[in-house]
């Protein structure tokens, strides 16, 4: 006698089906094809034998209720290779086709089923009800158990994403604009830049990333005087490999998120942008200067930061960055150091917007204006605190052309002198985008603006740029395809370091880009 408490569940549910079907054997017999498809003309000899099934023997326990299935109703016909494999296990899709086909079979004995077979098959679902149910319940216990332990398995995601950037590039000019006199070389130099990013995930909504980075690139303001020429994706480490970017990622509720960082990332890494065109230094704006508001580019190094999504409109995001956090005599908090929090808003779905405010102290160099923005109290204050007030707006004038500016604005303090003096740095930009020019996915961009200049300073007007920089830019990014862009730009500066007595200078490049 079989010993149904001691049997699998997929044993159980073979025993169920085969005993209910079987007591359909006494019942008229309709032939039925391999198909499943049932004929009263097919002969028996269309019917497949039971014998056909390579691992099925007459001493098999299930012999005869398979004989029945396979002979007389067709609901069985075994698997490609001529197998049944009987003690494979069974899963509720297969149960659920199984018995789909055979309750098929069945309804189309309709009326040649009789009564006794009708009572007999009501009867087996009554005696088993008892242990269909156990086994529901079971079954129900397992997918909990199951959708537990996924919900709480360690199991990350890696991926390693690439990026090489080949550029050509020369800066040409008349004098240097830092008074040396000397003549700007307008060689042609070759740069590159490489990428390696992990990206790793503990649980679908986090980020962990690694990048590594090699790079050598030409700093234009070695070679011109100023740091207005400088490219936005410049720099040299004489080829060797450094971690650039570390940093983890991470939900602390539905609409907030927060970043860690180790190193890498500045203010405006940790804020959205509403001019997406131009922020990607290897697919953007060429010049340090166009691809976002100066007043964010205060301070680099380890960080934190949080951004809270208000709805679907409103973005929240705040964030403090140390640039020396490895100096035990300074420390996070007392070396320099800069903080930032934007409000961005995107109303419509043509317009956006943001208001900026940084608060920094001895971290206010942007790197994009004159070299007096960067030192305004000529050295005599080692104690500078700067607040920053920005604005920036972009206006789809149709799907593919935008519109918009950007505006910056830094009082610089000396804390350390006893007058408090001030200097007052402001900034300005223009800008239009062209989406999808030429081929999906390119771009056309135009900038025009004034880079961070130092309109008044308690100091005197010796301390102050005399005269008007503008900063003049163009480049199409042609987007071959997914994994090759090239982007040849180039921008001219004007009165170089405020300064109308020195030569414009001209950057161009043809920056090419290779994502993997």
């Amino acid at each position: 006698m079989l010993n149904f408490t001691r049997m699998n569940k997929a044993e159980k549910i073979r025993l169920i089906i085969f005993s209910s079907l079987l007591v359909l054997a006494n019942a008229t017999p309709v032939t039925a094809s391999l198909t499943g498809e049932f004929n009263e003309d097919d002969s028996l000899s269309q019917i497949p034998s039971v014998s056909q099934l390579s691992d099925v023997s007459p001493n098999n326990w299930a012999f005869q209720a398979l004989r029945s299935l396979v002979e007389e109703y067709g609901c069985i016909t075994g698997l490609p290779d001529g197998s049944y494999r009987g003690n494979q296990s069974l899963t509720r899709d297969e149960f659920a086709a199984a018995l789909n086909a055979c309750m098929q079979q069945i309804q189309r004995l309709g009326a040649q089923i009789d009564r006794d077979t009708i009572a007999s098959i009501q009867r087996l679902q009554s005696e088993f009800s008892v242990e269909l149910t156990a086994l529901t319940g079971q079954i129900g216990q397992l997918e909990t158990r199951v959708t537990t332990l996924e919900d709480r398995q360690f199991s990350p995601h890696v991926e390693l994403e690439g990026e090489v950037i080949f550029a050509p590039s020369i800066a040409a000019g008349g004098k240097k604009a830092d008074g040396s006199g000397e003549s700007i070389d307008d060689n042609v130099v070759f740069g590159n830049r490489v990428r390696l990013a992990l990206e790793g995930s503990f649980t679908g909504e986090d980020e962990l990333k690694v990048r590594l980075q090699s790079r050598q690139i030409a700093e234009f303001e070695e070679v011109t005087g100023t740091q207005m020429s400088n490219l936005g994706f410049d720099g040299d480490n004489e080829g060797q490999v450094e971690i650039d970017e570390l940093g983890y990622q991470f939900p602390l509720t539905k609409q907030t998120n927060m970043t860690i960082i180790a190193t890498g990332e500045g203010l405006g890494d940790y804020v959205p942008t509403v001019s997406p065109w131009f922020s990607g230094s290897s697919d953007g704006a060429i010049s340090t200067f166009g691809r976002e508001n100066p007043i964010r580019r205060q301070g680099e190094g380890a960080g934190v930061g949080i951004s809270h999504d208000f709805n679907d409109a409103i973005n929240l995001s705040v964030a403090y960055v140390s640039t020396e956090p490895n100096d035990p005599e300074e420390g996070i908090f007392y070396g320099p150091h800069a903080a930032i929090a934007q409000l961005t808003f995107n109303p419509l779905d043509f317009l956006a917007f943001s208001l900026t405010y940084t608060n920094s102290y001895n971290s206010f160099n942007t790197g994009t204006g004159s070299e007096l923005t960067g030192n305004p109290f000529d050295d005599r204050s080692d104690a500078i605190a700067t607040n920053g007030y920005g604005a920036e707006a972009a206006i789809a004038l149709t799907p593919t052309l935008s519109v918009g500016g950007r505006v910056g604005y830094l009082q610089a303090t000396a804390k350390d002198l006893s007058n408090n003096f001030q200097a007052d740095i402001l900034t300005w930009t223009a800008f239009l985008a062209l989406e999808d020019v030429g081929s999906e996915g390119s771009v056309a961009g135009f900038l025009f603006g004034q880079p961070p200049k130092v309109v008044d300073n308690s100091f005197g007007e010796d301390f102050e740029d005399p005269d008007t920089s503008l900063h003049i830019e163009a480049f199409y990014k042609w987007q071959i395809n997914d994994n090759i862009a090239i982007t040849p730009a180039m921008f001219a500066v004007t009165n170089p370091e405020h300064n109308r007595d020195n030569d414009t200078i001209f950057i161009g490049t043809i920056r090419t880009t290779f994502t993997f």
